[in-house]
Parts: C-alpha cells; structure tokens; sequence
C-alpha cells in the first residue's frame, strides 16, 4: 500500500507533467515570435513574415525539445511548491528546484530544464532558410563545437537568476487569485475550472513582469554564434547595459494568459481527478 504522502507526491508529479504539456502546445506559437523578437524589432512584423515565409507551423518551431523535456521539468516545480507551500518563497525554491536539481544527478539528462531552454531557443533562431537545422543536428553541433559548459549550457547562470523571481511570482499570483475565488465561493466549495483558468492567467503575467529583462538576456546569449565571454555576472551584466530589457515583451504578456491558464486548468483537474481515483 503506498503511503498518503507519497500518493499526493505522485499525483502532483503526473498532474504537473499534464500541466506542462498543455503550457508547451498552447504556448508555443507566441513563444516563437517572444524569442526571435528578441533579437529583431517588431514582434508583429515577425509574426506577418513568419507566416507568410514559413507557414502556420513554423510557430512551433522548436516544440519537439521542451515538449518531450517538460514532464520531467513540471513535475519537478509542481511537486517542489506542493511540499514547500509558502507562496512567494515557495515559488522561488521551486524555480531554483527547477534550475538546479534539473541538474543534478537525480534528473540527469539531455532533457533536464536548461538544454530543453538551449535547444528550443536555437530552434526557433531558424527563418526557414535551406540550411536550417534538425533538432539532432542543433544537439551534435553545440556539444561538437563548444562541448557540455559552453555549448549544451550555456545560458545555464542567466537562467537560474531568471527562474527564481519568475516562478515566485507566478506561483504568489496564482494563489493569491484563487484565494480570492474561494472567498467568494466559501472555503469548501472547488473554485470553478474558469476560475482556474483566471488565476492561471495572472500567475502567466506575474512570472514575465518578474523576470522578462533576464529572458531577453538568456535568448540573446543562447542565440550567440559564439559563447559569452568572462564570468556570467559580468556578461549578464553587459547584456542589461546594451539592450532594450522589455523588447517582445507583449507577445510574452498575451502568451501567458492562454499557457499559463492552461498549464494550472490542466494541473488542477488532473490532479482532483487523482485524489478521487486514489483517495488522497
């Protein structure tokens, strides 16, 4: 018989992979325009020649890498903030949870958060030109031309730094908004699945208003011909001076409201579902 604690470990862990897989199909279209706006002006521009050069599903470009990694990686958040529990603080130990247990020998793996990021980021640097890249190419060419630090993680420091305030207030959002429904539908009544969706959404937009200059300097860094240069302080730091922090920010703003409601939507039902078939 498995133990109570160890069922709703569980639960959360298969609730947080469902989450993660709708974040990553609902999300990834603007996401796609997020990062090579980026680096280019105009994310509407982007999106009209996106469409007319490479058709609809070019928006998701890339989707193959975190969509086969984002099990691992939502499992991992969902189940840190569950034991956690603390809302702000808790949502920034699951974002480092997520950065760097990602890393360690327990979650070992090509997939783990950042190369998911690294690959992803890469992908979507393609305009669909003839000498566009495979996935498996993108891999083998980074580890064959900069190795594991340098190629296959890079961007690994700025993205830990983007993770912890990112996901605290994501997480302090989302719980703050559904207390809020809960004091309108009476502390034993489920807030209703739109209502879910709602506190999603704003959980989406707090995590970009958190941690958007820091993206800007991971998609920068990562879509680099070359590695940075120095310590990550110094290059992180020279990245913030020379760019605009908050370009593509808009389709990041709207990609949140549909991803990140669908991320928790997807989490909550799937886990009420589990509680039910499991009893705990």
């Amino acid at each position: 018989m498995v133990a109570k604690s160890t069922q709703a470990t569980i639960n959360e862990l298969i609730a947080g992979s469902v989450g993660g897989a709708a974040q990553v199909i609902v999300g990834q279209p603007l996401d796609t325009i997020k990062t090579r706006a980026q680096v280019a002006p105009s994310p509407m521009d982007i999106l009209r020649q996106t469409l007319r050069n490479e058709g609809f599903f070019a928006l998701y470009k890339g989707m193959a890498s975190p969509l086969l990694g984002i099990a691992g990686v939502n499992s991992l958040l969902f189940a840190s903030y569950g034991a956690l529990r603390e809302t702000a603080l808790a949502g920034a130990m699951a974002g480092a949870a997520n950065a760097v247990l990602g890393e360690s020998r327990f979650v070992l793996s090509p997939l783990s958060f950042q190369k998911v990021e690294m690959f992803k980021v890469r992908m979507q640097g393609q305009y669909g030109g003839a000498d566009d890249k495979r996935l498996r190419a993108v891999v083998s060419e980074m580890w064959r031309s900069y190795g594991f630090r340098r190629g296959v993680m890079r961007g690994y420091w700025v993205t830990l730094a983007r993770e912890i305030p990112a996901y605290a207030g994501f997480y302090t959002a989302f719980e703050f908004s559904k207390r809020q429904f809960k004091k309108a539908y009476g502390e034993g009544e489920e807030v209703p699945v739109w209502g879910v969706l709602g506190c999603g959404a704003t959980g989406g937009i707090a995590y970009w208003l958190s941690s958007y200059p820091l993206d800007v300097v991971k998609s920068r860094v990562q879509l680099r011909p070359t590695p940075p240069s120095g310590p990550p302080l110094a290059y992180i730091s020279a990245e913030l001076r020379a760019i605009g922090l908050f370009r593509g920010l808009s389709p990041s703003l709207i990609r949140s409201v549909p991803s990140a409601a669908s991320t928790f939507a997807a989490f909550e039902v799937t886990r009420e579902y589990l509680e039910k078939a499991t009893g705990v």
